[in-house]
């Protein structure tokens, strides 16, 4: 069975909307943006480590880890994935030039 990024989307949407009391998705929504932010950083370091080791298995569950953290980031701050897909057709097809990224000003 496959979990297609938009449907894991609404599921975490849906889930703030009417929460479940007791699912983890709850407990995140529940402790606020710092948890929800702590384990999108948590997850992002272990698929970069998970990336060094031959077991591509790692990366795999490690990716799903993140992805899935990323969505309830995204629904935390009011983004909705399809801002984050037109985000990515205006870069399609652009050549990226090695130069440095703008800077993030407010932080």
């Amino acid at each position: 069975m496959k979990q297609e990024i938009d449907e894991l989307y609404q599921t975490v949407l849906e889930r703030q909307k009417n929460p479940v009391k007791g699912s983890y998705t709850d407990y995140l929504f529940d402790k606020g943006l710092d948890k929800i932010l702590k384990k999108v950083g948590e997850e992002s370091t272990e698929v970069i480590v998970a990336a060094k080791n031959p077991d591509k298995s790692e990366i795999v569950y490690e990716t799903a880890d993140l992805l899935y953290h990323l969505m309830v980031l995204l629904v935390e701050q009011g983004v909705t994935f399809d801002q984050i897909k037109e985000e990515l057709g205006k870069r399609e097809g652009l050549m990226s030039k090695t130069q440095e990224r703008r800077e993030i000003k407010k932080l």
